[in-house]
């Protein structure tokens, strides 16, 4: 697993942002995020037309390729209990003109650690379940699956055309004429999100804001709008810069704490659950390495709601769509 930063760097797909976006504002406002429309808004089309086109695509298609794992579950029995995650391979392509395919391949389920992975051997590694650790019905494998490629569509079924870039589907030509200065690109998508057709809720605006700052980070085939959506990160209440620090892969980049907002989960009694967030960045290319969300209930760590998203590929390339390769 590799982030290729020649001619094979990416943007997300369209699942992708929506489930980041779920998470980045936090536990108690899942899918309020959106910025709405798939399209453009027209004033949005006037305001990105006042400055002129200067650079062609660099490739056939933006592409991106991440490597999710999360969904863990408690499996085995007794005291040789462990937990397997889910792991998934996405890919997204957008070509100049917007038009959008995306790439899925779920890998099966994994130990989620070396202390679980020993566990699952004594348990005889097995590849299927069928009931977790506390006994509840359950399908599970560790197989991959064969993986599909499609065109990209929109909840309502509608074909993808665009960039993801703000909370918005923007064309080449939009995204080139958006702002490149932090505070600029900031008042943008601020007010983006207040356009009447965007349902987003005074109470979410900061987090619509800070989300679509960091998808940008992907999204964008850009540089120099990445750029600015990396520098107005900071400015951004609740994100800490955590200087250098490595990802999950080894990888160098500038690291951003983003703090959650505290929620609450029923089972038969109320419980505290916080998420911590960490942006890892590359900064020579301006892209994501990796986002992770660690979740912690009543203080202690809660492996089913943490997760990992790790950039594999990111940016221009000539490679058409295919079903995604096993990492």
């Amino acid at each position: 697993m590799r982030t290729d930063h020649s001619r094979d760097r990416t943007t997300r797909p369209a699942t992708q942002i929506r489930r980041l976006t779920a998470i980045g504002i936090g536990l108690a406002a899942v899918g309020a995020i959106a910025l709405s429309s798939p399209q453009p808004m027209p004033a949005l089309r006037l305001a990105a037309a006042a400055q002129a086109v200067t650079a062609p695509a660099e490739g056939a298609y933006w592409h991106t390729r991440t490597l999710w794992k999360g969904s863990a579950q408690q499996l085995g029995s007794g005291e040789n209990r462990y937990w397997m995650e889910k792991q998934e391979v996405s890919e997204s392509w957008t070509a100049p003109d917007g038009r959008t395919w995306s790439g899925y391949r779920a890998l099966g389920m994994r130990p989620k650690s070396p202390a679980d992975e020993q566990a699952w051997r004594r348990d005889g590694s097995p590849t299927s379940w069928t009931r977790t650790a506390e006994g509840k019905a359950v399908s599970l494998s560790a197989k991959p699956d064969k993986g599909r490629v499609q065109v990209a569509k929109d909840m309502k079924g509608v074909p993808v055309v665009g960039f993801h870039v703000g909370g918005r589907l923007l064309s080449y030509e939009q995204v080139q004429a958006l702002p490149t200065d932090p505070a600029g690109l900031k008042a943008w998508i601020d007010k983006a999100t207040r356009d009447p057709n965007s349902e987003v809720r005074d109470a979410d605006r900061e987090g619509v804001v800070r989300n679509a700052l960091i998808f940008t980070l992907s999204g964008a085939p850009v540089k120099e709008v990445r750029a600015a959506a990396y520098g107005a990160l900071p400015t951004m209440p609740g994100v800490r810069s955590l200087g250098k620090v490595k990802d999950s892969q080894g990888r160098t980049g500038q690291g951003f704490s983003i703090d959650s907002e505290k929620g609450s989960g029923k089972s038969r009694q109320k419980h505290a659950i916080t998420a911590t967030e960490r942006l890892v960045v590359d900064t020579g290319t301006m892209t994501t390495l990796s986002f992770e969300v660690k979740t912690t209930m009543d203080g202690e760590p809660f492996p089913a709601k943490t997760s990992t998203r790790v950039t594999l590929q990111i940016g221009w390339t000539d490679g058409k769509p295919s079903v995604p390769a096993l990492p």
